[in-house]
C-alpha cells in the first residue's frame, strides 16, 4: 500500500476524489471557486497553477451539448446493465440514474462552484491537484478518512511510490458531508468544514459518497479492521483474494442489526475516477448474513 495511518489512528475509509463537473446544460463539464459572493477566487488561492476559465455555454452550444451528454453516458449506462444482469453487485452505476433532481439551482444549473469560501477559510486550504484540469497527466488523489482526521493523497498511476499527503484536517475541523444526488452517476459529495466553507468532490461511485456522508455525520458506525473477531477476518482475507491484487484496503461498516457490511472499491472500467463496490455483509464469526429491516 502506497499510505498507512500513524499507529494512534484507524483507516476507516479510502476513496477516490477529486473537484466535481457541471452536469446541467449550460455548466457542464465546468467548475468554479467562489468566495460568498459569487466572486471567482481561483486567482487568489496560493500555490495553485493557472487553469482553464470557464463561461457558461450558449444557447447553441446547449442544444449541441444534449445530443452528446445522452451519446456519452446513454451507451455505457446501457452496455453496464446488460453487463451486470441478475443484480450483480459492485456496478459503478446499478440501477441509479446518471442524473437526480438538482438540488439547489443556484449552485448546480445556473452556477456550478466546487468551491465556496470567504477569505481564510479552510475550504481555501484544499489541494490545488484535486483539480483534474490542473493536476500532472495521470495523477489521481484520493479522500482518506481515519480515526482522528481527514487526508487527501495523490499519486501517479500504476505507481507504488509512497502518496504524497496533499493535506490533512483533524476530524473537528469537518462539520459534515452531504451526497448530492444530481451529480454523475449520484457520486458527488460536499464537504462542509467548521467554518461554513465547502468543497464539492467527485468520489467515483454513489456508495463511497453515500458513506462519506453517513461517517462524517455519524448515522453509521465506521469500525476499524482492528475491531474485527478472527472469523471476520479470515472471511474478509477470502473476500479480498477474488479481487484484484491492488485492491485498496476495503471499509466496515456496523449496521443497526450488528451485522458488519465490507466494501472494496476497485477501479472500473466504465470511466476515468469511477470505481466499482464490491460488497459482503457478515455476522460476528464471519458468517454470511442478510441485511434486516432498518439496516440499508
Amino acid at each position: 500500500m502506497d499510505w498507512y495511518p500513524s499507529a494512534d489512528e484507524d483507516l476507516l475509509l479510502r476513496t477516490s476524489a477529486r473537484f466535481a463537473s457541471g452536469m446541467s446544460v449550460a455548466v457542464h463539464g465546468s467548475r468554479w471557486f467562489r468566495d460568498t459572493e459569487r466572486h471567482d477566487i481561483q486567482d487568489e488561492l496560493p500555490g495553485w497553477p493557472e487553469g482553464p476559465a470557464y463561461a457558461l455555454h450558449s444557447t447553441g452550444d446547449r442544444a449541441v451539448r444534449r445530443t452528446g451528454r445522452a451519446l456519452a453516458f446513454g451507451i455505457p449506462l446501457i452496455a453496464n446493465i446488460i453487463a451486470n444482469i441478475g443484480g450483480a453487485m459492485g456496478s459503478p452505476f446499478g440501477d441509479v440514474p446518471v442524473y437526480g433532481k438538482p438540488e439547489e439551482p443556484e449552485n448546480e444549473v445556473d452556477d456550478f462552484p466546487v468551491m465556496w469560501a470567504a477569505p481564510d477559510t479552510l475550504a481555501r486550504t484544499a489541494p490545488w491537484q484535486l483539480d483534474p484540469a490542473r493536476r500532472p497527466k495521470g495523477y489521481l488523489t484520493d479522500l482518506v478518512l481515519t480515526s482522528r482526521r481527514l487526508l487527501f493523497l495523490g499519486n501517479q498511476t500504476a505507481t507504488l511510490a509512497k502518496a504524497d499527503v496533499l493535506a490533512e484536517y483533524p476530524r473537528d475541523a469537518i462539520a459534515g458531508a452531504r451526497q448530492m444526488t444530481y451529480s454523475e452517476v449520484e457520486a458527488d459529495i460536499r464537504l462542509t468544514f467548521s467554518d461554513d466553507s465547502w468543497i464539492r468532490l467527485f468520489t467515483g461511485n454513489p456508495d463511497s459518497a453515500k458513506r462519506v456522508a453517513q461517517i462524517l455525520s455519524g448515522t453509521v458506525q465506521a469500525v476499524p479492521e482492528s475491531e474485527l473477531s478472527p472469523g471476520q477476518r479470515k472471511r474478509v482475507a477470502k473476500f479480498l483474494a477474488e479481487l484484484p491484487a491492488d485492491t485498496p484496503p476495503p471499509s466496515f461498516t456496523r449496521l443497526p442489526s450488528g451485522i458488519v457490511m465490507v466494501e472494496a472499491r476497485v477501479p472500473s472500467k466504465a470511466g476515468k475516477d469511477v470505481h466499482d463496490t464490491h460488497t459482503i455483509l457478515m455476522g460476528r464469526d464471519g458468517e454470511r448474513a442478510k441485511p434486516q429491516p432498518g439496516d440499508l
